[in-house]
């Protein structure tokens, strides 16, 4: 048998130092293929091995991407952005080291979405082209929220279920006390005050309205579309005897009816889409009294750029994460004005890690709900999103605004920060 030759290539010209590495290949047909892979990934500092056979590295590797055969690399050769996720669920690919930092590093790597191949490109502008009607909406919502409220118990925290950023005063917090001090944060924000009305778009599980009612003597009308939360979030209000103060509606955030003190949507938007910011902006603008202030929380971008693929197509249908021009559609044509933006994007980051360390120590019980592809996808979407939040390539932005004549705001950010 002829002895395959190891060959040692140094990539340097015009990408310069920053993308300087080595590729290690031997005499295979799949050459060009791990060239095109490293390439669209712009040469990330992992080792990659086909069938235990190393055919890249790169200074400093942060880890290694395990691929099962000739067949796996074709596949995440032609298509990355969907295939990585795909093959790892599919358990054709394997991270090995910190799944978390292993990812980061690829995706500190990546071009910026404007500089990517046009093919990528034009598939995240048919993204854009989509209206996520009343119908889709609600068929969206239950794709993702509808799994079961047990999956959902085992990993989020135990106080309010809050399935959004949470806001740590410190690194030693723990997810409980940063999710209170996120519902904290937003309350004085609009800097509710007791009698007053709360409309809700997108309560989730009702921790929110719950908080505002306990805590700040509000009366909160909250709409959401998910079956399971509404009637998880009844019995709960119910329970605790606060179903004279909230009222959660079985209904899309466009039949949104009444005026109200305040209004708050925390991790809505995103499923809302691009098409329909005047509306939403509509309904703010509506249901909100003069001297009322809202405050709309949302993942987002540093520049307009579609939702990940496969993220898009197995976790979140129909999600997309707006840049500021693009929140700022929901304002302007609407005589909103904006106070305040504050970005959290590591809070977030913060918040996902606490999310996958939880969710992996409960398997077991993970897998007996559903199955070992379920289990895989949903650690690769936590690990990925923390990646993603880590290295900035998503944002997450609140923002704060009112009606335009409205004089009756603070002159400072002093009241965030008191001491009751």
């Amino acid at each position: 048998m002829k002895q395959q030759s190891a060959e040692t290539l140094t990539i340097t010209g015009a990408l310069g130092d920053q993308a300087r590495g080595k590729i290690l290949v031997t005499d295979h047909p799949q050459r060009s293929l791990i060239e095109r892979l490293i390439g669209l990934a712009n040469y990330p500092p992992v080792e990659i091995l086909v069938a235990g056979q190393r055919v890249y590295t790169a200074p400093d590797s942060a880890g290694r991407l395990l691929l099962r055969d000739g067949a796996t690399l074709m596949k995440l050769a032609r298509h990355p952005e969907f295939q990585l996720g795909e093959l790892y669920s599919n358990g054709d690919l394997e991270f090995e080291g910190d799944i978390v930092s292993l990812l980061t590093a690829i995706f500190q790597k990546l071009p910026d979405f404007s500089q990517r191949p046009l093919w990528i490109r034009l598939l995240g502008k048919l993204y854009l082209l989509r209206n996520n009607t009343i119908s889709r909406a609600a068929h969206n919502i239950h794709h993702h929220y509808d799994i079961g409220n047990e999956f959902y118990r085992l990993w989020l925290d135990t106080e309010a279920m809050q399935y959004t950023c949470a806001y740590f005063p410190g690194h030693d917090a723990t997810l409980e006390q940063a999710q209170l001090a996120k519902l904290d944060h937003v309350c004085r924000k609009l800097d509710l005050q007791p009698g007053q009305t709360v409309a809700e778009a997108g309560c989730g599980w009702g921790g929110l309205a719950r908080h505002m009612a306990r805590h700040y003597g509000v009366k909160v009308k909250a709409y959401n579309i998910s079956r399971e939360q509404v009637a998880f979030a009844r019995e709960k209000a119910a329970a605790e005897g606060l179903a004279d103060r909230v009222e959660y509606v079985l209904d899309d955030y466009r039949n949104l009816q009444g005026e109200f003190d305040a209004f708050v949507s925390v991790g809505m938007l995103e499923h809302v889409g691009v098409k329909n910011y005047p509306a939403l902006g509509q309904v703010i603008r509506g249901c909100l009294k003069p001297e009322g202030r809202a405050l709309v929380h949302s993942i987002g971008r540093n520049r307009p750029a579609p939702m990940n693929i496969w993220t898009e197509k197995h976790i979140f249908p129909g999600a997309y994460p707006p840049s500021i021009g693009q929140f700022c559609r929901i304002f302007e044509p609407n005589a909103l004005s904006v106070l305040d933006v504050e970005n959290i994007r590591l809070h977030y980051a913060l918040t996902l890690k606490h999310w996958l360390a939880r969710f992996e120590d409960n398997l077991e019980r993970v897998r007996a709900m559903f199955d070992e592809r379920f289990v895989r996808m949903w650690r690769f979407y936590l690990a990925s999103s923390a990646a993603a939040f880590a290295c900035g390539e998503l944002q997450l932005f609140q923002f704060v605004v009112s009606h335009c004549q409205n004089n009756d705001v603070p002159m400072t950010r002093n009241f965030l920060y008191r001491k009751d």
